[in-house]
């Protein structure tokens, strides 16, 4: 699934080719890419038809775009949703679900979606901040994003460390990729108890958070299949940068240790057994 710097790659290139254009044009193709916008099709349509696009924001994996009539567009990409700029003459997508045209002409902006595990919805009033998605946590990317309380709510939890980075109510953005690179630089295994770090060691968890997230966004995200890409259809590179998710029995970088991979919440966690040791029960970091 898409993570922060995939989905904010896909943000940036929307604000570029979307904002200021009026919508005159809309087609659902699959209702269930509007699942959640429950009025159904024929209203979708009829709400953003004649609507000017005035921003496009993000909050931690969701994208929100402004209208001028103050309601918003809500998107999620799920697992392999795309938000592609299309001129009108390219041949319509096999997974084509929603199209939006424009009064200015091309390119029309097309959501296209494989799995339909993603979607599109019109928040009513949610041009500042969908109240479908208010519950979400700042990401650590944003200027507001509160150090301090983060660290409290942290070690105030009675979890595992990587439990609580992918926890979005805490801090949004944060996915399974991210996780593990993040714990690797920290050298943190993800089964450490949350009520046993330290403020420091908190602080230099959210660096190497930053750190690779910001990373990855100067390469256009993590591509490690055709499914992500941005809105003109280009993968990103940051798999290639990559220094432990994936690389099952390969040498960790750090120590050459082979890397190994466990099974964490239907999914895989990837880490160093050397550089990150499995915690002794209550086992502090300082």
């Amino acid at each position: 699934m898409p993570e922060l710097p995939e989905v904010e790659t896909v943000r940036q290139g929307l604000a570029r080719w979307a904002d200021g254009r009026r919508i005159v044009a809309v087609e659902v193709h699959h209702p269930r890419a509007i699942r959640r916008h429950l009025p159904g099709s024929e209203h979708f349509a009829a709400v953003l038809t004649g609507r000017t696009i005035v921003d496009v924001r993000r909050r931690g994996k969701y994208l929100w775009i402004p209208l001028d009539s103050g309601d918003a567009i809500v998107a999620h990409l799920g697992m392999s949703g795309q938000l592609l700029f299309q001129p009108a003459a390219v041949p319509d997508e096999t997974h084509l679900r929603v199209r939006l045209r424009f009064a200015d002409g091309d390119p029309e902006l097309r959501f296209v979606d494989q799995r339909t595990f993603g979607g599109l919805a019109v928040s009513e009033g949610g041009a500042e901040l969908p109240a479908e998605i208010a519950h979400i946590a700042r990401d650590p990317m944003d200027p507001l994003f509160d150090d301090d309380a983060f660290a409290q709510a942290l070690r105030r939890k009675h979890t595992e460390v990587k439990r609580a980075l992918l926890d979005q109510t805490l801090i949004s953005g944060v996915g399974n990729i991210y996780a593990d690179e993040a714990l690797w630089r920290a050298k943190l295994h993800g089964a450490r108890p949350t009520d046993a770090l330290t403020r420091p060691a908190v602080a230099r968890l959210l660096g190497h958070v930053r750190d690779v997230l910001g990373e990855s966004l100067k390469q256009g995200g993590t591509s490690f299949d055709a499914l992500y890409v941005n809105v003109n259809g280009e993968s990103g590179y940051f798999d290639r940068a990559l220094n432990v998710y994936g690389r099952e029995g390969e040498p960790c970088y750090r120590c050459g240790t082979p890397i190994r991979r466990e099974p964490f919440m239907n999914r895989s966690s990837y880490s160093c057994p050397r550089c990150q040791p499995r915690p002794r029960p209550r086992q502090a970091t300082r």
